[in-house]
Parts: structure tokens; C-alpha cells; sequence
């Protein structure tokens, strides 16, 4: 069955799979501590041009989230974040789960504004009962985000300005970092976010591993005994190697950025085979996902022979739905839709 279901479904690019095969026979020391591992945090430093960046691999995105931001919140502390955020909606109260509420702000086209950040720290520091009420510790973004959306790098600096000015750390949830990066409409480059962010991921899982995230502490920031805080969540992997073959791999001449530009490629032919088919766009996105609306009586049909997500209901007799391209989206796979969608 044909699949744009999500940018996840398929294993991992070949490179990876070839370099799991042929180091699988060596002894290499856990918990990270191999070559693989060091040799990867090197190249991420390299390419963010961050020499004392502090790079950390976990397993799956949740597990970045709920780890990286009960690390850095004090108990008392909650994290900011856009109505639709990941964490928000999509974690199944992983955060909530560790004790720190999120606070949900207005999102604009999935986004956070950098006015509604500094208006809600505003109102909690006038509040005269404070001192009974979970303080705003730091912000969480995504980019991109649930909706396939981009931060420009002006709406970043914002953002950033107003996380320092209130002592809040940054937060950069990088899921689908390569695909922003790529982006034929992006002013944001990698080493942008290194400057700006204090912390961030480099998704792994939905840009071409099998799993794994590379989180980078941008300014030798990273939390005292954080090893620790990630064993305690169950997220420290004893064969740290296959997260550090991994992301070595991805590192190794552009390859990161080149699988993630050829998803952009071919996320913008799909894009003109929607338009060309006369498909109306729930939202611009620039990135691997396309979110368009259909009728209901056609997406019961489409389904039967292409995976695709219901994202929102549009009214009673529409849907918008997301179509995903990956590394692994190929130009039969885009010719075949376009035959299934003239014929549906």
C-alpha cells in the first residue's frame, strides 16, 4: 500500500542500515560512552560551530521532551508552550506526568509570539498571590511545527529576547529539525538555533534513523548529573553505540541535510499535484508535511489504496488531511497518487 501516512514508517536510509551491519561485531563501552557517540557530539558541534556545545542521545522524541524539560525546571515550575504543541496535546501528559504543568499559550499558524510570551510573564509576576501559583520556567517552540510551519529567524531573536529577559531557558523541540533547515522558505540556518536556543534536538527518528535524537546544550549549559536525571526516566540506553552509529552516520558528508532536502523536493511536487488536481490547502507549509482538505466520501475512498492522517475537521462534509514525505519518498510513489487522485 502506498504511504504518506507520516515521515517515520519506513526503517532507515541505507547508509545507516550498512553502518549498523558492519560495526555490529565490535565491543564498544556503554551509555554513550563509545567512539560512535563521541565522534557524532564532535560533528554536531562542528556543524553548529558551538565548540562547547554538550550533545546528549535519547531514544525517541517524548522521551527528549519529558527529560530535557523536567531537568531543567525547578519543582516548582512549569513550561511554556503553544496550544498545539507536541506536548501539548500529542505526549499523553508525559510532561504533566513529572510533576510540571504546561501552560498553553495562543498559537498563530502553530507558532508561539513572542508578545504573548512576554504578556503572560507579565501578568504572573503583577499576580499578588504568586507565590501560590506554578512559575513560568521556560518556553518550548517546535520547528517545525505540528502544522508543518516555520519560525523566520526574526521571530526567533524575539522569542529569544524574551526568554532572557525573563531567565527562561529556550527550548527547541528539533523532531523535524532537517526539514525545516532544508526549506526552499527558510532564513534559519542550524547554527542560528545553536546561537539563540539554549537547548535543542536534532530529530533522528523522523529524518532518517531507525531512532534517536541528538540533544545540544548550546552554551555548556547542560544540567549537572543529567546521565542520571535520564536513567531515572528510563531513557538511558545501555547500547549507546546504536544511537551514536547513527547520528555519526547522519553527519558524515551532509548526508543529515541531504535526505532532508530531497524530502522537501519531493514534498513540493506533491504540492503541485494537489494544486494541479484542484485540492484546496487547509495551510501553507513549507516543510515535508502538506496538510489539504477533502471530502469525506473521498477520503474513504483514497484510504483504501494511499495512508494518509485525518488532522481536523474542516465541517461536516470535509476533513483536512496531512500527506508526509520522507527520505525514502520516491518519484514513482508521487506518480502513483497522482494516477490514484485522478481516479478518486
Amino acid at each position: 500500500m502506498l504511504t504518506f501516512e507520516s515521515d517515520y514508517t519506513t526503517g532507515c536510509c541505507p547508509e545507516i542500515l550498512e553502518a549498523l551491519t558492519r560495526t555490529n561485531y565490535e565491543f564498544a563501552s556503554g551509555y554513550g560512552a563509545d567512539k560512535y557517540c563521541q565522534s557524532a557530539e564532535q560533528k554536531i558541534k562542528e556543524v553548529c560551530k558551538r565548540p562547547d556545545a554538550q550533545v546528549e542521545f535519547i531514544c525517541g522524541g517524548t522521551q527528549t521532551n519529558q527529560v530535557v524539560i523536567s531537568s531543567l525546571l525547578q519543582r516548582y515550575e512549569g513550561v511554556i508552550a503553544a496550544k498545539t504543541g507536541h506536548i501539548s496535546c500529542h505526549e499523553a501528559g508525559a510532561i504533566e506526568y513529572t510533576g510540571h504543568k504546561v501552560f498553553e499559550l495562543p498559537q498563530v499558524m502553530g507558532k508561539l509570539r513572542a508578545s504573548d510570551i512576554e504578556s503572560f510573564v507579565e501578568v504572573f509576576n503583577k499576580a499578588d498571590a504568586k507565590e501560590h501559583m506554578v512559575y513560568p520556567g521556560m518556553v518550548y517552540i517546535s520547528h517545525p511545527t505540528e502544522y508543518g510551519t516555520l519560525y523566520t529567524l526574526n521571530e526567533l531573536k524575539s522569542i529569544s529576547d524574551v526568554c532572557h529577559k525573563y531567565n527562561m531557558p529556550l527550548f527547541m523541540d528539533g523532531a523535524r529539525l532537517g526539514y525545516g533547515l532544508m526549506s526552499r522558505q527558510t532564513d534559519v540556518k542550524i547554527t542560528d538555533i545553536a546561537e539563540l536556543c539554549d537547548v535543542f534536538y536534532i530529530g533522528g527518528t523522523k529524518v532518517g534513523a531507525l531512532c534517536g535524537e541528538a540533544v545540544v546544550f548550546t552554551h555548556g549549559n547542560r544540567p549537572a548529573h543529567f546521565m542520571t536525571m535520564k536513567k531515572q526516566n528510563g531513557a538511558l540506553l545501555a547500547k549507546g553505540r546504536l544511537l551514536g552509529v547513527q547520528f555519526d552516520t547522519l553527519f558524515t558528508d551532509d548526508l543529515y541535510f541531504k535526505i532532508a532536502r530531497h524530502a522537501i523536493d519531493m514534498a513540493e511536487k506533491l504540492k503541485a499535484i494537489m494544486e494541479k488536481a484542484g485540492i484546496p490547502f487547509f495551510l501553507e507549509s513549507p516543510t515535508n508535511q502538506q496538510f489539504v482538505v477533502l471530502e469525506n466520501s473521498r477520503i474513504e475512498k483514497l484510504s483504501q489504496s494511499v495512508g494518509f492522517e485525518k488532522w481536523e475537521i474542516v465541517d461536516e462534509d470535509h476533513t483536512a488531511v496531512r500527506f508526509a514525505t520522507s527520505w525514502s519518498t520516491t518519484e514513482e510513489d508521487l506518480t502513483t497518487l497522482q494516477k490514484l487522485l485522478q481516479s478518486n
